[in-house]
């Protein structure tokens, strides 16, 4: 299959160099020059378990060097959803679809108005990767990956994703009801990416004091209280669900702490501040969620 990977950061990275390895020609689009440099003239490198395979892919910072794609994966922030979306358009094929596998909600519905519905696919991941420089990233965990059809009136055999992925070493299932899983997906971001931004502290770090412990419930249960004026309703060890994830992924930064680290802007809006957002609408009272979401951005606004 011919796959453009827009945003070939460390998730698009290490999703990207998975297909490759399995035969599907892969291209990254990617606005860090010195990135692409690097994956043109190296391939990408992914380091796992203290040793570094490269694989040679393609990369530009512009999607019009890209060829006509089947697929198109967007893993950009949160913030340039929309400009990608347009960009995917530029390599896309008439029977092509678009994936978005990023943090945070909104993404699907802001792909949306630019692509066909019918051909938005939308999902959640629990690999995690870091970028250690140009060209270089580190596989730092793998978990369940679920897709689903972000329109109901789609025709699209979503098999063809999942066998895709699967047979690249992608574990992955169709979900019934996607719309549920990128609520959970927000559950975890909310209990942890903001919380390690804001400490710098890695995932697993949450577990250390019981302080932060009750930090994350009481972020999560705040979350919950939303999702719940939406529709969506959550089991009572949901927190408990967000504490494994963390410890499954106890090495890895997390993608706000990786943002936080080199000073780039973060997805806070996308993640606690949906949360913030969705709750107004309501009149559900979110202090802690209020709390983190001006943290980051007071943070992020103040970069050195």
């Amino acid at each position: 299959m011919d796959i453009t990977i827009i945003g070939a950061g460390a998730m698009g990275s290490l999703f990207g160099s998975m297909l490759a390895k399995s035969g599907n020609t892969v291209f990254f689009a990617d606005i860090w020059k010195e990135h692409v440099n690097a994956i043109n003239e190296r391939g990408i490198g992914i380091e796992h378990n203290g040793k570094t395979e490269r694989i040679g892919i393609k990369a530009s910072t512009s999607t019009h060097d890209a060829p006509k794609s089947d697929l198109v994966i967007i893993f950009v922030k949160s913030s340039q959803t929309g400009e990608a979306a347009v960009q995917a358009l530029t390599c896309l094929k008439e029977s092509g679809m678009v994936l978005t596998i990023q943090n945070g909600m909104g993404n699907a519905d802001t792909i949306a108005r630019f692509v066909d519905p019918g051909r938005v696919i939308t999902g959640t991941t629990s690999y995690g990767a870091t970028i250690l420089g140009p060209g270089l990233i580190r596989h730092a965990g793998a978990g369940p990956t679920l897709i689903g059809l972000w329109s109901k009136n789609s025709s699209y055999d979503l098999k063809k994703i999942e066998d895709l992925f699967c047979g690249s070493g992608i574990d992955t299932t169709i979900a019934e009801d996607i719309h549920e899983i990128i609520w959970k997906k927000l559950m975890i971001n909310v209990g942890i990416n903001a919380v390690t931004a804001l400490t710098g502290i890695k995932n697993g770090g949450i577990f250390d004091l019981a302080s932060t412990r009750a930090l994350v419930r009481a972020a999560v249960s705040e979350a919950c209280e939303v999702a719940s004026a939406q529709g969506i309703t959550f089991s009572s060890n949901i927190a408990e669900q967000v504490f494994t994830v963390a410890k499954a992924t106890g090495f890895n930064r997390s993608s706000m702490g990786q943002d936080v680290d080199h000073g780039r802007q973060t997805e806070i809006d996308a993640i606690n501040g949906a949360v913030v957002r969705l709750a107004a609408e309501k009149n559900i009272p979110v202090p802690v969620n209020q709390t983190l979401t001006a943290l980051v951005e007071t943070l992020q606004n103040n970069y050195k």
